[in-house]
Order: C-alpha cells, then structure tokens, then sequence
C-alpha cells in the first residue's frame, strides 16, 4: 500500500443505471489517477475510490458537474474509508438488492454522436435505424424487469456480434453495456409492405425509399416507433391531411408535425427561445408553438387555432423517412380516436389496415405503449399537457411518505395511475380516456408491468370521489384491504402542493371541466383552503344547469342554454350563442334545464370558456374536449384587453360565488353591436383572470394565506395563466404550478397518491 493514501466508499442515488454512469465513472477515475471499483446496486452506484486528496476533490466534483446527459442525480454521500492499496480501477458485476427500488429510465433521442454516425458513409452503423448508445434510444419501451441487462429486455431476441460485442464490453467506449447495441449484422432489421400485400416486402433502404415514395405521393404510412405506432403524411399537402383525418375519425383536433431540426422547425413555426430548447432536449416532446402562416403547412393540420404542435425526429428511423421525404410530416398516434395506439405489427395490420396505405415495421418488440409527451411555453414556465416519452415513468417525492403501499388509479379522462412507496411515487405514462375495454385493457397491462418493475405490491386503492367513474370501479376491483375516495379538485390542489414539498396550508384554485363534489353537485371552478389533509371551500363559481349533462362539454351551446335557464333576462345578449341550433333540440335542452332532468348543477370553469366561445359565435358544437376553449384562446392572441367585473357574493358562513353572467352579458351584446370576436375574446380572459386574483386576495385575507397553488386543465390556457400569475403576484401573493407534472387530469393521481399518503400517516384514512 502506497502511504499518503486517502479513500472513500461513495454511494450515488438517483437515475444512474442505464444512462453510462459506470463508464463514465471509469474514465473519471482513470484521468484522476486514481484506483478501486465501482457498481451497480439495485439502480444506485457504489465507488470505493483512493488517492492522492486534491486528485479525489476533484473526483468527487466531476460526478456532479460531468455526469452523462441522461444521469438525474438525486444524491453523492461520501465516507471516509481504509485504503485497499487497489491497482487500478475496476468495474465490477452489478447486485441485486430486492429490498431496493430503481428508477427506470425512459426513452430518449438520438444523441449528436450517433446522428453522425448514422449519415457518416465510412461508419459501419451508416444509415442504421436502430443505431444508439449509452446515450440515447429505447429503455422503458424495451425493459421486461429490473436490474436493466440486455436479457431481460426485447433485444435478448438479437445476438451481438463480435464487433458490437467488443465494445459492450470497452468500459472506454461509449457502448459499453449499452443494452440496446446493436449493428446492421446483429440487430433488428426494417422493412416496407403496402397495406393488403404483405408478401410484397421491401427491406432496410430499398423499404425506407418506398416508404418516402408512398409519402411523397400524398399516401399514409403507419410508422412503427419506440412505443408504439405513428401515422404519417405528407404535412404540407392538404389533400393528404383531410384523407388521413377522414379515415382515422379526427374531425379536426391539432395533429403533431415532426422535422429534422430545430432550423426546419423555425421554417414552419415562430419559435422562441424557451420553445427551441424544449425542441432539442433528449426528451424531444411535441411542443406547441407559433404558427408561420407562411410556413408550407396544410391549412386543417390545426383549424381555427394559431399554434401547431413540432416534434423534431428523436429516432434513427425517423431521421432517414424525413431526409428521403424532404418535407415535414404529419406524426399523430397510430390508433383511431379515443383507441390505445397500436405496438405490435399484427396489431397494427388489423387495426390500422383500413388507415394506411403502407407499414414501415421493424422486428423489435414494444414492451410498453407510450405515446410523445406534449408541452408548451406559458411565458418562462413549461407546462406539460401530456407527460410520456421521455418523463415518464421517473419517480416524484411525496412530501409525507406514505405508511403503506399504495395505488392511486387516477381519474376517468386522461388517466394516469400512481404506485407509491414510502417517499417515493411513479406516476405512469400517459394512458388516456377510460371509456373503452381497449384503454381499460392497457390501464391494467401498465399497472402490472409497473409492479413487477418497481416491486410494489400496492395494499391500499385511491380512488376519486366520483362513484360512477370507471376508474373507481377499477380501484374497487382490486381487492385491496382499503379505498380511499380524492375530492377531484382536492387532488388537483395536492399534486401541486406535492410537487413543491409543501405540507402546510395554500390557497388552492383548481379551474377545470368537472368533478364530482363533496355537495354531490359537479364542481370545476373551486378556491380552496387546503392542505394535503384535507380542505374547505372558500369560493367557486356560480351554479348552473348542464342540460344533456356530459353531452353539454361537446356542445358549448348546452352551456349557454343552462345559463339562460338560470337567468331567463339575458336570452337576448346570447342570441348569437343559437344561430343554426335545431330548435326542436334546443326547446328540449331548456326543459331539461329548468325541470333539472339531466341536467346537473355545475360551477365548471371549463364550461364557462364554452359558454363564452358560444356567445360570441365562435363555436356552437366541438368536434373534441375543449376545442371552444382552445379557439378562443387563440382568437384572444396578445391583443391589448379590457377588464370587467364578475360579480361576487356570499361569503361569511358560505363560500364566496362568482357570477360571471354580467361578463357574458356584456359581451354578447358588445358582438351584437358589431364589435371584433378577436378583442372581446381577449377581453373575457382578463377578466376571469382579474375576478381570480380579487378572489385570492380577499380569500387569503380571511384565512391568513398568501401562497397559491394553481392546478386543473383550464391552466393549460396560456394567456390565461400568464395573466393570472401575473396579477396573483401583483397582490403579492406567492404562487406554484405544476412542473413535472401538468396542471390536467395526468396529475390527479400523484394528487390522490399524496392526499392518501397524509391521511394514513395521521390516521384518517
């Protein structure tokens, strides 16, 4: 043993398996001169690490500031040990701890250095599609179980080749014990069929040439990807578009386009500065952005709204159809409307065969359906519509770890589930609407997988208030010893709280379409008082009949109706919301209302926004879940608006109740008189913004809160929540948004996971 030795036992937690945390351990090591081991235990790093001190200083700083790009570390705890008078520097064999849960890493784009080796002639891998590294490609769509090796992965399927081989084992080479090598000689391969041939097969080039030909010629293609199928079309033909929307039933809700890179993203979309990072981030989501009007784009990619959803290519074989396509393409999920989309090729071929016109299929399996992740920019702050590819399943905290292990099965749209243990909580990929046996089918394949990955085996269900929800019969269905029910709005308010490791009391403003409330009433606009225990209604909005009940959030006029039978005085003002309504439908929906036959009480902001988009004769009926919405935000753009009043009463014993009907009142007359949609549209923001930030301010006066939490799919609105923040913290009031997780329905169950997670731990549950 050398003297002056100084040693540590250093043990790293967070994402650092999977990602060439070893390797890069190795060479950090190495440079510093230095010797001993490291290993994988169970998804966190050991390192016992000797030397000289200044050359271990700097050891322990380059683990935090040049760990790889996909590394998240949560912690380095270093303990001062005997030297070993090791030669060298080894890796050693991974452990195995069933005691421990892992992270498991998602997805991620290609990285810079494959991309240019797969365009790099003198490369072996030129021209590749499954070219990856330690670096980027598939994890979650391919792992089977944990500890992440090659054999318990869909690539145990294809043998490595001496080459790939060599450098599997190079702890120097960036594919050392990268579970996805693989080369043209050993790997998966790819191939072309037209849709009804399938002896008619062209592979690897000659298939990818077609596939570009069969797009370029106006044609659809289904795409198989990292986790799941996509339908493609040529994004600049118009003509191509409308076929693909009729076919796959998507009247006209935004569909997605994928580029190369960020300067052809620039071409057909107006992309700042936060936009273009999110563009280029491993993560690669589909992100919202400006739409250039001159930018090539077919017109029905995205009717009446003023952004267009860019996705930059994040796989190999997206990169080779885009470059032999030469232009931008439609990418939306390989499924029907409301359907799971599509993983295997029989699959595929069955459910996709009346879509596409031709199959671009490969032969590596999809172990888990994740679809692209969605965000957008609302001024600096990101906000996540759709959390998958690339997030998804990354563990979150829990500000009060739960006693017992969990389940929280989320809500009945845009469902997520939530396993939690101790601190720890994995929120799924996005699953979507529960109201098909198909969805239902994939909500249960990923909570099993989700189970066996992190072994969890959950004791207690989570479910939402809701007794009619399919999701809380999935929860009752479980056979657990206990189900708790979640307040929707509550768990909107919580996840939000959980986020930001907050315990103690908020003002909390959930503005959404509808939940179930503790009156038995729906509920969608709510102020509460709350902590992760529990909460009390401080403000909503006013009530009112929903005649045809959920039939009223595709038909925004419904929502007019119900404010008219409300208040039968201001008929004349919304006059423009029933223009081409049959009015034998009509007449119906009024008795409904006013004999409260199917009709429900609700104080729904979402519904609001419709009522709005219907008195100003911008939309009567929607084609999706919150297109009049989505309209009217993008009609409002960044026009200069002015302020108006909502009327506020209550309060004392009682929550305080928003009236918005002078607000639509006013503008349905000030359209009737001939004044721009474009202008009130803007003007109908500011004021739920302005009504928002008075509520907050005397609210939090009377219970002695200044921190707000905002949460619900309303906050999805961009300018809305621009504007809110804005004037919340003109009152000085401190506010939180989501981050990881977005403001919508995906975030219920991390919220129920954290409500249950307190009340078990007080022993209320």
């Amino acid at each position: 043993m050398r003297a002056g030795l100084t040693a540590f036992r250093v043990h790293v937690t967070g994402l650092v398996q999977g990602v060439g945390f070893r390797p890069f351990v190795h060479r950090l090591a190495v440079r510093h001169g230095l010797a001993g081991w490291v290993r994988n235990e169970s998804g966190e790093v050991e390192i016992e690490i000797e030397g000289g001190e200044e050359e271990l200083a700097a050891f322990l700083r380059g683990l935090r500031q040049e760990a790889p790009p996909l590394a998240r570390i949560e912690e380095v705890e270093s303990v001062p040990c005997d030297p070993a008078g090791s030669d060298g520097f080894s890796i050693l064999a991974s452990l195995s701890r069933p005691d421990r849960r892992q992270p498991v890493p998602p997805d991620t784009a290609l990285c810079a250095a494959c991309e240019a080796e797969l365009f790099d002639p003198a490369d072996r891998r030129y021209r590749y599609p499954f070219i990856t590294c330690t670096d980027c490609g598939p994890r979650f769509t391919v792992i089977d179980t944990l500890p992440y090796d090659r054999e318990r992965t869909s690539m145990r399927a294809f043998r490595q080749c001496p080459e790939c081989l060599r450098e599997y084992h190079d702890p120097a080479d960036r594919r050392y014990h990268s579970e996805s090598n693989s080369c043209p000689a050993c790997g998966p391969r790819v191939w072309f069929e037209p849709a009804g041939t399938p002896d008619s097969i062209a592979y690897g080039d000659a298939g990818l040439a077609k596939a570009a030909e069969l797009l370029r010629a106006g044609g659809i293609l289904a795409v198989r990807g990292l986790g799941g199928f996509h339908l493609a079309a040529d994004a600049t033909d118009e003509a191509a578009v409308l076929r693909l929307r009729r076919r796959k039933h998507r009247e006209s809700k935004p569909l997605a386009v994928m580029v190369r890179s960020l300067a052809e993203a620039q071409v057909v979309a107006v992309v700042n500065a936060g936009e273009a990072r999110l563009l280029t981030t491993p993560q690669r989501p589909i992100v919202l952005v400006g739409r250039r009007v001159d930018g090539g784009l077919a017109p029905s990619l995205a009717p009446g709204l003023d952004t267009v959803g860019v996705v930059l290519a994040y796989t190999p074989l997206h990169h080779l159809l885009l470059e032999l396509a030469g232009r931008p393409l439609v990418m939306t999920s390989g499924n029907r409307s409301e359907e799971p989309i599509a993983i295997g090729n029989p699959e595929a071929r069955l459910r996709l065969g009346g879509i596409a016109d031709g199959f671009l299929l490969h032969d590596r399996e999809i172990v888990a359906r994740y679809d692209d992740s969605v965000v957008r920019m609302a001024g600096d702050t990101v906000v996540t519509l759709r959390r998958a590819r690339g997030y998804a399943p990354l563990p979150l905290e829990l500000p009060v770890p739960t006693p017992v292990p969990l389940v929280a099965v989320g809500p009945h749209l845009k469902n997520t589930f939530t396993l939690a243990h101790g601190d720890r909580a994995y929120v799924s990929q996005h699953i979507g609407d529960l109201e098909g046996l198909d969805t239902v089918a994939h909500f249960e394949d990923a909570l099993d997988r989700l189970r066996r990955l992190f072994s969890v085996i959950p004791e207690v269900a989570v479910r939402d208030l809701h007794p009619g929800y399919l999701s809380t019969r999935l929860a009752e269905g479980l056979g657990l010893r206990q189900v708790i029910p979640v307040q929707h709005h509550h768990a909107h308010v919580a996840a939000v709280m959980a986020e930001h490791a907050r315990t103690a009391p908020v003002l909390g403003i959930a503005y959404d379409g509808t939940g179930h409330g503790d009156d038995g009433r729906t509920w969608g606009a709510e102020l509460l008082a709350a902590d992760l225990a529990g909460y009390r209604r401080l403000a909503h909005l006013r009530y009112v009949p929903m005649p045809g009940g959920d039939l009223a959030a595709r038909t925004p006029w419904r929502v007019a109706a119900g404010y008219v039978a409300a208040e039968p005085s201001v008929a004349p003002a919304f006059r423009l919301a029933f223009q081409g309504v049959d009015s034998r439908e009509r007449a119906v929906a009024e008795r409904q209302a006013a004999a409260g036959l199917n009709a429900p009480l609700a104080s729904s902001m979402g519904r609001l926004f419709d009522a709005a988009a219907a008195v100003l004769g911008v939309r009567r009926v929607s084609d999706y879940e919150g297109q009049a919405a989505m309209e009217l935000e993008a009609l409002a753009g960044r026009r200069v608006a002015r302020e108006y009043r909502c009327e506020v009463t209550g309060g004392g014993e009682g929550p305080w109740v928003l009236d918005p009907v002078p607000l639509l009142v006013e503008l349905g007359e000030r359209r009737q008189s001939g004044e721009d949609a474009a202008d009130l549209a803007a003007d109908f923001h500011a004021s739920v913004a302005r009504a928002t930030a008075e509520l907050a301010r005397r609210a939090g006066d009377a219970v002695g809160l200044d921190t707000v939490a905002l949460g619900g799919g309303v906050f999805q609105n961009a300018r809305l929540l621009e504007s809110v923040c804005e004037r919340l913290e003109r009152e000085r009031l401190r506010v939180l948004l989501p981050r990881r997780l977005g403001p919508n329905d995906g975030a219920i169950s991390y919220g129920q996971a954290a409500v249950a997670a307190a009340w078990l731990t007080h022993g209320m549950g």
